[in-house]
């Protein structure tokens, strides 16, 4: 999935501002610089528009645990990831709203894509896991939708 479209998501989900976003980013101590959110949730074809990279979608993640969960001083901060692919962003979703497996497929059933627990682990798993399973787009949108629907409520 286009991080554009992750970002978009999560704008629309979590009901927040441009600027909010920004904070998300420096919450991860990362400077983003005034406008590129912006610019990033235009489309393809407006002016202005830019492509939303790995490292900035990755800061916004990072930060969305943050603004979550709390932000432990005390631990040294984690690398943020260079290449994001859809199960970061889906562990970092995961983390972020607290979610246990049942939640999960709960969140997958309410848009009519059921998955096992065992399919389910698979996307969890260390890509070098032999059972390790590749989070395409099309589970990647649907659990965006889902997850909207269960903190926005039908609309």
């Amino acid at each position: 999935m286009l991080n554009n479209d992750v970002l978009r998501s999560l704008r629309y989900l979590l009901k927040v501002s441009d600027s909010k976003l920004e904070d998300f980013c420096r919450l991860a101590d990362y400077p983003v610089e005034p406008g590129l959110i912006s610019a990033c949730l235009l489309h393809e074809d407006e002016p202005d528009y830019r492509s939303c990279s790995d490292v900035l979608l990755a800061h916004v993640l990072e930060g969305l645990v943050f603004h979550k969960r709390g932000k432990d001083e005390s631990r040294a901060p984690l690398p943020v990831a260079k290449r994001l692919t859809n199960n970061i962003v889906l562990k970092k979703l995961r983390v972020a709203f607290e979610l246990r497996d049942d939640d999960i497929q709960a969140i997958l059933q309410s848009v009519d894509l059921p998955m096992t627990k065992a399919e389910l682990g698979a996307l969890f798993r260390a890509p070098e896991h032999k059972h390790y399973r590749e989070c395409g787009d099309q589970i990647l949108r649907n659990f965006l939708r889902g997850l909207t629907l269960r903190e926005r409520g039908p609309v």
